[in-house]
């Protein structure tokens, strides 16, 4: 394994950074459809090549086809092919009771065409509500869709520990999970991490900078009050309370800003570089609004720790109670704190 590649399956390597596509969704703004496509592109010629996106996320399977096609025009066929694109299928919780073999087909035939593409490199599934059981039959229809040549990887996203062992004991191919991982959250320490090593998963890592917080901006500010710029921070806002509240979240960003002043770095990189170091973590999926964002995220593929990094970071992380529960827990229970921001049904009146 290369610092900046990670064998996901045999023959199958992804760069150690992976291009999100949530920020392309437009929930960040309005999206320059010219400028999103120049910015995949960027990422590409920094050696980011491999890109996130879902089903649910609107117009991105179309933006990352776009920049497919463009690499394949100006560079070749084989540069194209060398972009991994890994997208999500996520069911509506209002689908959840109904869901059907033609209903799972449906949304991959439609990824496909988004994409322009005859096989979806990787489908990560995810489920809302465990107490709606056909999740392992949804699976094992995607499973039925790899065999036929239109899938050729399975993962699963946010699945706790009961249930990807389900799943994984139904005798589904899984290569990875996509799950929430950084220096304010390490649920998948409690227990999946134990689980994936024994079955050869792997962890492509969202949340490593926690929206922008796990950033230089963050250092020494106040405490945000009132509504805030986005969902995203709203979400981890959460996060950090869970971790120990603003006072403890300062003193993770100052031991992150001491490390990074040894690394010629910034926190965010030095945050993620963290979570690539973690047991079982293949990949850190991470947002860019721009070419510059682009170049930084790269250099977290070439950010070794040492120990006397670890060190410092860990000690104050052993001052946090950490967040409760298995991984996504807390996000399941749509009457908690967590729960009730989240968006359930994303593929209403979407074509």
């Amino acid at each position: 394994m290369s610092p900046t590649t990670f064998d996901l399956a045999p023959g199958y390597a992804v760069s150690r950074v992976v291009r999100g596509g949530w920020q392309l969704a437009g929930g960040h703004g309005a999206i320059d459809r010219a400028q999103a496509v120049d910015d995949l592109i960027a990422a590409f010629d920094a050696g980011i090549r491999a890109y996130d996106c879902a089903d649910i996320y609107t117009g991105v399977e179309e933006l990352i086809g776009a920049a497919r096609r463009r690499l394949a025009d100006e560079r070749g066929l084989a540069a194209a092919r060398s972009v991994k694109v890994h997208t999500k299928l996520v069911p509506d919780l209002d689908q959840l009771a109904s869901v059907s073999r033609d209903y799972i087909r449906g949304i991959v035939d439609r990824s496909l065409a988004r994409l322009g593409a005859e096989r979806l490199d990787l489908v990560q599934f995810h489920w809302w509500d465990y107490s709606f059981g056909a999740y392992v039959d949804a699976l094992g229809w995607l499973d039925d869709l790899r065999r036929e040549g239109k899938i050729h990887l399975l993962g699963t996203t946010n699945f706790d520990t009961p249930r990807l062992s389900e799943i994984l004991e139904a005798g589904i191919p899984l290569v990875s999970q996509q799950l929430q991982y950084s220096v304010l959250d390490q649920r998948p320490t409690h227990g999946l991490s134990t689980l994936a090593a024994a079955h050869g998963v792997h962890f492509l890592c969202y949340g490593s900078v926690a929206g922008g917080f796990l950033s230089d901006r963050w250092l020494g500010a106040p405490e945000p009050v009132g509504v805030l710029e986005n969902r995203s921070l709203v979400k981890y806002k959460l996060v950090i309370d869970d971790f120990g509240g603003w006072d403890l979240f300062q003193a993770l960003l100052r031991a992150l800003r001491a490390v990074a002043d040894r690394h010629q770095s910034d926190i965010a990189t030095i945050a993620s570089a963290w979570v690539l170091e973690q047991p079982r973590v293949a990949a850190v999926i991470v947002g860019a609004r721009n070419r510059a964002h682009a170049l930084a995220n790269a250099r977290i593929m070439h950010t070794t720790l040492e120990a006397r990094d670890r060190a410092e970071i860990h000690a104050v992380i052993a001052q946090s109670p950490g967040l409760e529960g298995d991984v996504y827990t807390l996000e399941r229970d749509r009457t908690g704190r967590h729960g009730a921001i989240m968006h359930y049904n994303l593929n209403d009146g979407r074509t």
